[in-house]
């Protein structure tokens, strides 16, 4: 939070749990004991106020920019450009629509096992492990043999409290209702 002004704001905002900020959207979560109609007004409120204030949404000592896990790089294989296509062609624009992103953690070659990471509103979801298995390793297993299961990596295993995907960060706009 501290490498986005936009996200301490909402975090100064009693309820908010998690930010998620990406390209185009805010994906903001709240606690179980906080309720949507009191929380919409204070949100937003707070995202008007901060664009109204010039501020940059990531401030200038944020550091270097995380590369897009989806980038295909030199070092990887035949495989994991393929795992990593599909994901950025195929899957991830459906996550993107519901408020979430995807993120590649890795592929094993022994056991034929993709790890991903789901964050944003997917993250946590009752229904992301069912698009997990039913959509993302259906589709890679169709088209890629040597994959054979896909896991999903929650925020809450690994040793971070809050992270920000500042991804080509251009814009954002409040994220869609979810009642």
């Amino acid at each position: 939070a501290q490498a986005s002004p936009l996200a301490w704001r909402l975090f100064a905002t009693e309820g908010v749990t998690s930010v998620f900020l990406a390209a185009d959207f805010v994906t903001v979560s709240k606690s179980d004991e906080m309720d949507w109609v009191a929380l919409k007004p204070q949100i937003f409120g707070a995202m008007m106020d901060f664009y109204a204030s010039g501020e940059p949404v990531l401030s200038e000592e944020s550091g270097s920019e995380e590369l897009d896990s989806l980038v295909i790089t030199d070092d990887d294989s035949e495989v994991v450009q393929m795992i990593k296509e599909l994901l950025e062609m195929r899957i991830r624009p459906s996550v993107q629509e519901d408020g979430g992103d995807i993120v590649y953690r890795g592929f094993d070659d022994e056991s034929g096992v993709v790890t991903l990471q789901m964050q944003g509103s997917c993250a946590g979801c009752p229904s992301s492990s069912v698009t997990l298995k039913a959509g993302i390793e259906n589709m890679l297993r169709h088209y890629i043999p040597e994959v054979k299961e896909v896991r999903d990596i929650a925020a809450d295993d690994e040793e971070m409290g809050f992270e920000v995907n500042m991804m080509d960060l251009v814009k954002t706009k409040p994220p869609k209702p979810r009642d």
